[in-house]
């Protein structure tokens, strides 16, 4: 009986196009097989779910099969030239195979002679089958670029939403559930000093499932989630972004502001007063985190908060954590020391600090005037490139890809202008409120929230460590000097000096 090796190969398309499929191809090799008395002993089936790199695998073992067994086998069965070569390297393999090995490569649904114009005919049918390849795959990238170019996208919609087909064209809307997860999740990390291990926390506690079989949202869908252009209405195409025709979901000043804090390290898992690099720790440097922990009391479930070194746990590092309401009590004898009774002194420390607060709006207003000018280059170089491509002096993809670089380019200054309009020097207009604020802030402190009081603490000092269990400020000035005591001397070298005769003038 003669022994034959078989390999049937399909994708869903061509099924659905020639009207064969893989088992139409396996009954005509084992058909042909019984016809002229043999049987197939081994049989290679690639399926349409097959891998680009599962299909090369299976043909390299049949290649290995044959050259192992040749001396036992009659023939390789194929049904047509173009199931065996999808190009012509793979077709010079065969040929080598029945050459070197002596074994046939028989074609069921195209028979050829064994004879110098029968082999010119099965390498014009390989010819055909490697341009058909070839040219499918240009068409498909031809494609999808003018898919990238319509404003959709290429595949599967990101989270947030939904591939629909209208029309008999895939197009995306937008999932009312995941698209609110979404807003919601950009809106708690860049407003509201998350991590991403507290934002899973914090939506998880909401009630918001990332999908029906899993409720909390993975650490890594959200970072993928937070750093997605898709949502401000980009489409991306081999590493580069498109302007796209989806609706977006979150506006471009939110996506900047959360890009900025995702290019800073988090080291709080909880969303904390004094952790994410607020407080470091004077014996190493690193910055503090939070320990949140649920106590049973009559009252209810009370929760405790700890902060202590990101590095406790090194061999040899001092072990000391701290109470959050033990590190509140310091924060409120610092604001004590920052408490002024002269009227006088009070009038002069918010003179300086609004002569402080003109320096730099005037600042800002050139940083932005800037930002305007380089804005308005890009403007007119998108003109020239469009301009260009009218006159057909560049090809379609330079253009797409110049100009998708210009648009990211314009949307980037646009949203730092529009983030710094109303802004210029609020920080310090913010000074003035806070010292204002600060003789009385004692009584406020408490029932500010999370991000006022962070914010507070970055506008009284330039650094805080904790050393020990104390809290130790860098202030700023001039809270600095503000600290230290200020009184009013009159006569001789009249003026507001501090407690220890240091002019406070000469040190703003």
């Amino acid at each position: 009986m003669r022994k034959y090796v078989g390999l049937a190969r399909v994708s869903s398309r061509e099924q659905e196009r020639e009207g064969f499929s893989l088992d139409v191809q396996v009954e005509a090799l084992e058909r042909y097989g019984e016809r002229n008395g043999g049987k197939i002993v081994k049989l290679y089936r690639i399926a349409e779910t097959a891998s680009k790199k599962d299909e090369r695998q299976s043909f390299r073992e049949l290649l290995a099969y044959v050259r192992q067994h040749a001396a036992e086998l009659d023939g390789v069965l194929f049904y047509k030239v173009d199931r065996a070569a999808r190009n012509l390297f793979d077709y010079v393999e065969l040929e080598r195979l029945e050459i070197e090995r002596g074994v046939p490569v028989i074609y069921v649904a195209q028979p050829t002679e064994n004879t110098p114009a029968g082999r010119m005919q099965r390498r014009i049918l390989a010819n055909m089958a490697a341009f058909y390849t070839e040219q499918q795959s240009l068409d498909v990238q031809e494609g999808m670029r003018r898919r990238v170019l319509d404003g959709l996208f290429v595949g599967h919609a990101p989270y947030g939403y939904r591939n629909v087909r209208v029309n008999g064209r895939s197009v995306v809307e937008v999932d009312a559930r995941e698209a609110a997860n979404v807003r919601r999740a950009f809106e708690l990390y860049g407003y509201h000093e998350h991590t991403l291990d507290s934002l899973a926390d914090a939506l998880h506690d909401e009630g918001r499932a990332y999908v029906a079989s899993r409720d909390r949202f993975p650490r890594s869908k959200l970072y993928a989630m937070l750093t997605d252009r898709s949502y401000v209405g980009a489409v991306r195409y081999r590493g580069e972004w498109h302007q796209g025709t989806h609706e977006p979901l979150v506006d471009l000043a939110t996506f900047e502001r959360v890009q900025e804090r995702l290019g800073k390290r988090d080291h709080s898992s909880h969303e904390s007063v004094y952790g994410a690099e607020a407080v470091r720790c004077g014996y190493c440097g690193h910055p503090l985190v939070c320990e949140v922990k649920a106590k049973l009391t009559r009252a209810g479930v009370r929760e405790y908060r700890y902060y202590r070194c990101s590095r406790y746990n090194t061999p040899g590092h001092l072990r000391v954590r701290v109470r959050e309401a033990e590190l509140d009590a310091q924060v409120h004898a610092v604001f004590e020391r920052l408490r002024v009774q002269d009227e006088r002194v009070r009038a002069w420390i918010v003179r300086v600090l609004q002569a402080r607060s003109r320096g730099v709006q005037q600042a800002n207003r050139e940083r932005f005037e800037d930002l305007r000018r380089q804005l308005e280059v890009v403007k007119a170089q998108a003109d020239r490139l469009l301009n260009l491509r009218m006159c057909d002096e560049i090809g379609a993809d330079t253009f797409g890809e110049k100009n998708a670089e210009l648009q990211d380019r314009k949307r980037h200054l646009t949203a730092l202008i529009e983030a710094g309009n109303g802004e210029e020097g609020a920080h310090s207009e913010l000074a003035v409120k806070v010292f204002e604020l600060s003789q009385a802030l004692r009584q406020k402190w408490d029932a500010a929230d999370i991000a006022a009081k962070r914010q507070i603490l970055d506008i009284l000092c330039l650094n805080w460590k904790l050393d020990g269990v104390s809290l130790v400020p860098e202030m700023r000035k001039p809270f600095d000097v503000i600290a230290k005591g200020l009184v009013v001397r009159c006569g001789r070298g009249a003026g507001i000096w501090t407690r220890d005769l240091q002019p406070p003038m000469l040190a703003l």
